[in-house]
């Protein structure tokens, strides 16, 4: 009597138990989806199941491009050191994956190692076998930045007749299976080798659905004068505009990614800027991990519910006792007819599918008769999982952001860019004339007194009504003259006198210059009147 209170009571308990984020998606996937991928062999058609190191392992960038794109040089920069095993040079000199992750000192560990290590999430690679192992390698050095974050250094694209040449593994299906576990997706390309090669095109198109971790950066952009730059960059937005098939726009980051001094430095600002909003990007990895890795599954939930009912349809269709071997090419051929079924049947959205051409593959060396037929209760498990235990868990990702510090990514390239005269915008638009003794706003007040008294001020002071008549000369929208206005209003009398007059000019041309203003008055700007008076 009253089970239906009993089995609440259990499941209520079994949240209860879960502390963080993390181990709640190892209990859920554990629990409730991985039951539904070992029944309809989910794994031999997609990808390896998941291991607890894939959900305690630290945010990873992948790094992928063709060979000599500067895909070394472009870690080395981040890191501002070079890592064990890392070669550079114009020639495919990269012929390894290696992982590069922090360590207490500088060592390379072997791919057979590697994928037997329980602590790091690289044990399924072992399905790819010894010429893949072979050519896979964990570089592990102190450096701060990989306290944060862990990089996937790939071999160089191949194009031409290169690219003919068997590499003893499935290139593709390993990029494939790093697409869908790292946080980051970074495509390097390098202005004077705009030509998407066959397999760069194959590699692109097997990270289908993981668009949202793609990142573009087009290297060495300080080699071309800026009217060639503007050709590169169309030229490389129509060439992916025809691979990756997303509706907006993919991100480009254009810039120089190694410490050498600039060829090129007319785009010195442009690069800089570029930077600054890629290095952002990439510093957000450890705070945003847990949601990352929360979204990913979810995109496997889907996409082994969708498994389940292809799998448990073919078994339906087939014969039980004559003519399975004909049965069985008539369905392989006819999949894009059972795809659309259960479209309709289930509500399924097309994007929910996994790719016709890959299934018919996979299927033609499967026996059909071991096939399962729709078990309901673990579809409903998974429905159970994405409609309530899965909105429980945002709501403790919240909270772990609320609760933990800030975390960035810091040290290495990062750090340079952060603080001091290098800093992202110091010296310039409102923060111009920090270092100088003399306030920075005298050297052009002559001009603005001129102007202040024009406006008959009473008392030394212009009224607001005065003020505006000469502010909206600028056209900047009143949102704008408004922020202007409280920023140089010091004292706040609802009045100006000539210097807060002068800065309120000061911060017009700064916005009109294309810089952002502050939100609170940095002190160098605060008139020296008002400064005695503080």
């Amino acid at each position: 009597m009253f089970s239906w209170m009993k089995k609440n009571e259990k499941k209520e308990e079994v949240i209860e138990k879960v502390h963080t984020v993390t181990q709640g998606l190892k209990d859920l996937y554990k629990s409730k989806l991985l039951p539904l991928e070992e029944f309809y062999r989910f794994h031999d058609f997609h990808t390896p199941s998941l291991e607890d190191a894939d959900f305690d392992n630290k945010p990873m960038i992948l790094v992928v491009g063709q060979y000599s794109t500067g895909k070394t040089t472009f870690i080395q920069y981040l890191l501002e050191e070079d890592f064990p095993g890392s070669r550079v040079g114009p020639e495919p000199t990269t012929d390894s994956f290696i992982a590069v992750m922090h360590g207490d000192q500088d060592g390379v560990v072997p791919g057979n190692a590697l994928v037997v290590d329980p602590k790091k999430p690289f044990r399924k690679l072992n399905a790819f076998g010894n010429a893949f192992l072979n050519r896979f390698n964990c570089a592990q050095l102190p450096n701060p930045v990989l306290e944060s974050i862990s990089i996937i250094d790939t071999p160089g694209i191949l194009s031409g007749e290169k690219q003919r040449i068997s590499r003893g593994y499935d290139f593709a299906a390993v990029l494939e299976w790093f697409a869908e576990r790292v946080d980051r997706i970074i495509l390097l390309f390098d202005a004077h080798k705009l030509d998407i090669s066959d397999e760069f095109s194959e590699v692109i198109k097997a990270m289908k659905n993981h668009e949202d971790k793609i990142r573009v950066v087009l290297n060495k952009a300080d080699q071309i004068h800026t009217q060639q730059l503007m050709r590169v960059y169309g030229a490389l937005m129509w060439s992916l505009g025809k691979i990756i098939n997303t509706p907006e726009v993919i991100r480009v980051y254009i810039g120089s990614f190694w410490s050498q001094p600039l060829l090129i430095a007319e785009n010195r600002k442009l690069f800089e800027a570029e930077e600054q909003d890629l290095f952002k990007d990439i510093q957000t990895l450890p705070r945003n991990a847990a949601l990352r890795k929360l979204n990913d599954l979810i995109k496997r939930a889907r996409l082994a519910k969708v498994h389940a009912y292809i799998i448990s349809s073919l078994k339906k269709e087939m014969p039980t006792v004559f003519g399975k071997e004909n049965k069985k090419k008539e369905l392989i051929n006819s999949l894009g007819d059972i795809y659309q079924k259960i479209e309709k049947e289930h509500q399924i959205s097309p994007g929910d599918f996994p790719s016709l051409k890959k299934m018919q593959d996979h299927l033609q060396t499967m026996d059909f008769t071991k096939f399962q037929s729709l078990k309901p209760k673990l579809l409903d498990m998974v429905d159970d999982m994405l409609a309530n235990d899965i909105a429980r868990l945002m709501t403790m990702v919240r909270q772990e952001e609320a609760q933990m510090p800030k975390q960035i990514v810091h040290g290495g390239a990062f750090e340079g860019t952060m603080n001091g005269p290098f800093g992202a915008g110091y010296g310039e638009g409102a923060g111009e004339g920090i270092d100088e003794v003399e306030w920075v706003v005298g050297k052009d007040k002559p001009m603005y007194d001129e102007i202040f008294y024009t406006l008959s001020p009473v008392n030394g002071k212009v009224t607001g009504a005065s003020a505006k008549k000469e502010m909206v000369k600028s056209k900047l929208p009143n949102t704008v003259l408004g922020k202007i206005w409280k920023l140089a209003d010091v004292d706040k009398d609802g009045m100006l006198d000539d210097d807060e007059f002068a800065l309120a000019n000061h911060l017009i041309k700064v916005k009109l210059e294309g810089h952002e203003l502050p939100n609170e008055l940095p002190d160098h700007l605060i008139p020296p009147s008002k400064r005695r008076q503080e």
